[in-house]
């Protein structure tokens, strides 16, 4: 991760946000109690500020969940569309192969950059069920290594009202397509 501090101004902004979305988003997370997840956002300032980097994506971050074998809090992207990280390709591989109109980074280092991890398809599909996402863009999610290994990545999105997913060789990349992330408290 890159420097992975924000001011308390900052964090105590984001919490808000947090909070209104949150409050705003009830069916996202029935049962959960917000001042729960704060205090333990409050000892995690490094989960702060990937939050923080989702949010300043504009991924909408919120709570969707609670592991109980865990004892984690479960936070996805869920902007409407896929977040302003677009137009990257897969992953350092497929980046580094690319010889021509090489984009900015990659989704898996910028991911690990902000402290978080691409949704998996199972994850993309609970997103799905909360919800219509992605109806004019699609997301790169976690791709399984045999698919990886023959120089493919998968994405979703959802058109016709179904969700899809689809193979692109892993180094291409498109401005309607970026990543939702999953970050766990």
């Amino acid at each position: 991760m890159k420097n992975s501090h924000i001011t308390s101004e900052q964090s105590n902004e984001l919490l808000e946000i947090l909070k209104d979305r949150f409050e705003k988003n009830k069916s996202r997370h029935q049962g959960l109690d917000w001042g729960k997840i704060r205090y333990r956002l409050e000892q995690n300032p490094e989960k702060i500020w990937s939050l923080y980097e989702m949010e300043q994506t504009e991924g909408e971050p919120d709570v969707v969940g609670y592991d109980k074998k865990n004892d984690e809090y479960i936070f996805f992207d869920c902007s409407p569309e896929s977040p302003k990280r677009r137009s990257l390709c897969y992953d350092y591989q497929a980046w580094e192969s690319r010889k021509a109109n090489k984009p900015e980074n990659n989704v898996i280092d910028k991911a690990s950059e902000m402290g978080i991890e691409l949704l998996s398809e199972d994850q993309y599909r609970q997103l799905q069920a909360l919800g219509n996402f992605d109806l004019k863009t699609s997301s790169w999610i976690k791709t399984p290594s045999h698919i990886r290994e023959l120089g493919g990545a998968l994405f979703c999105d959802r058109r016709y009202n179904t969700v899809f997913t689809y193979h692109n060789g892993a180094d291409s990349y498109y401005a309607a397509r970026g990543f939702r992330g999953v970050l766990r408290v």
